[in-house]
């Protein structure tokens, strides 16, 4: 099983390598590609409508402004779709945000914070650890590293 990462244009690739960073950290396979709802229309639908036949268990959609990536995909796929909203100049990554987290009833898109690449990479790794042992226990070590980091802060003065 692999994640398919897709963006609307190469502007967003310095937010979305995060997802990259953490499929490759934890041994997933995926798939970049940069296609737009709007300029790419017939591409996204192809990609996206064909992407459980190429073995993908989830695809993660960035995009910034009025960040229709993440829909359009989640309307030609039952896989779940993670959308990424990618700040922007004018609204700071609000307006995508909040075109996000309103999609129509029916055809959801989780959300992840703004620039949450990575976030979004490990819910989607969460995801297929429900049945992949090998993940499950990377994600339970990962999980403690996190702890560790935070707990070992306390062993020298703070102030």
């Amino acid at each position: 099983m692999k994640i398919g990462i897709v963006m609307g244009s190469t502007s967003d690739l310095g937010v979305m390598k995060g997802a990259a960073e953490i499929c490759d950290r934890f041994g997933v396979e995926y798939e970049m590609k940069v296609l737009s709802a709007h300029r790419t229309p017939a591409q996204v639908e192809e990609w996206a409508s064909s992407a459980r036949g190429r073995g993908f268990a989830a695809i993660i959609a960035g995009a910034g402004g009025a960040a229709h990536l993440g829909g359009v995909v989640a309307a030609f796929t039952t896989l779940p779709v993670i959308g990424v909203p990618i700040k922007s100049r004018s609204l700071e990554g609000l307006d995508s945000l909040l075109s996000m987290v309103q999609m129509p009833s029916g055809i959801p898109v989780a959300t992840v914070g703004i620039d949450g690449a990575k976030n979004a990479a490990l819910l989607a790794i969460e995801m297929m650890a429900i049945t992949d042992t090998r993940l499950k226990d990377e994600m339970d070590a990962f999980r403690k590293e996190q702890a560790d980091k935070v707990l070992a802060a306390n062993e020298a003065p703070l102030l």
